[in-house]
């Protein structure tokens, strides 16, 4: 006696189509989350480029602000000079102001009193360790008459 065959039974349809609907999901999430973290990635860094960009600003503001103090007290020009510290009190001012605005900053000013050309050169350290340095250079001699 001949068995008759066994009897496939098919999966429907219904269930084929559910099991790829699931795989188009998960890799419609995997893009998903590709994308935010891409976001989240671009914001991090515009974070720290507008940090670093802040603080190149401050310094050279800082730095405008040493001129003028000298172009105030350029009877004391000479005393501005040092990279330590300086002599004249408005100086020393500023350089307490250097360390206050700008993370790790520091200065250091030359003034040349024979020719009146200044160099200020301001440096400071970002929480990541980078050091950052802006130097700006002018000339302050008084008006002759």
């Amino acid at each position: 006696m001949l068995k008759p065959a066994p009897i496939r039974r098919r999966t429907p349809r219904a269930a084929v189509q559910r099991g790829v609907v699931m795989i188009e999901i998960l890799v419609a999430l995997l893009i998903f989350m590709l994308g935010v973290l891409g976001l989240v990635g671009m914001q991090s860094r515009l974070t720290q480029t507008q940090t670093e960009s802040k603080l190149r600003a401050d310094a050279a503001y800082l730095a405008s602000e040493a001129l003028a103090r000298m172009w105030t007290h350029i009877d004391e020009i000479a005393n501005f000079d040092g990279a330590d510290g300086c002599e004249a009190s408005s100086c020393t001012e500023w350089r307490t102001k250097v360390g206050q605005v700008l993370p790790g900053g520091d200065a250091a000013i030359t003034v040349d009193s024979s020719t009146g050309d200044v160099s200020i050169t301001i440096t400071w350290t970002l929480p990541d360790g980078q050091t950052h340095r802006y130097v700006t250079q002018s000339t302050v001699v008084p008006k002759s008459i």
